[in-house]
């Protein structure tokens, strides 16, 4: 395997459902060295891996959407964001995204419970200006990842990172951002409580 950067960027995954319809996830990746593949490793029960093991190509996204991050964990994307079509595919990326890149799967190891996917970057462009992100925006993603973690995480542990989360979402986000998280919380923990019942029953 080629060498990849350490960090890990957060960003949006676009795939396309076996239906054709659009698939929007929240998704960290890390970029090879010299920025022409990208690592991904979702989960073997997401909607994504399924998609990337069938067509095996997406589109990834750096934004500075925190918003739309969150409503993609939740799985509250019903109406997308405006799509521009990528010439000669049938994939678009989101017309307001700061970058896109468009992937196709290069090599994939499925033997993890998450499996492994090298991503050639075929085509990529840069929108806009990435404006950055305020202490409420980070803590937004982190919460997303957070909501994506209930029954892998221990359950005290994401409680306790969510109330961590809170006061700087307070103090610092408008009332997008507040929505936003309190939307991730209640999901949250309506899902911890859901699968302890479940435990229980």
């Amino acid at each position: 395997m080629r060498s990849y950067d350490a960090s890990i960027i957060e960003g949006l995954l676009l795939t396309l459902n076996d239906d054709r319809t659009v698939n929007l996830s929240p998704m960290g990746v890390r970029f090879s060295t010299d920025g022409n593949m990208i690592l991904l490793r979702p989960f073997k029960t997401s909607r994504t891996y399924q998609n990337l093991a069938r067509k095996a190509a997406g589109v990834f996204h750096i934004t500075d959407d925190a918003v739309l991050i969150a409503r993609a964990a939740l799985g509250d994307v019903d109406v997308l964001p405006p799509l521009t079509p990528i010439h000669g595919t049938d994939l678009g990326y989101l017309s307001d995204a700061c970058q896109w890149h468009y992937l196709k799967v290069q090599s994939q190891d499925l033997s993890e419970a998450r499996a492994l996917f090298e991503m050639r970057v075929f085509n990529r462009g840069v929108i806009r200006n990435f404006m950055g992100f305020n202490r409420a925006k980070n803590s937004l993603v982190e919460a997303a990842i957070l909501a994506t973690r209930v029954g892998i995480l221990p359950e005290e542990q994401i409680t306790q990172h969510l109330e961590f989360l809170q006061p700087s979402v307070e103090k610092t986000g408008g009332v997008s951002e507040q929505q936003a998280f309190s939307q991730l919380k209640t999901r949250i923990l309506t899902k911890i409580a859901h699968a302890k019942n479940s435990t229980l029953d």
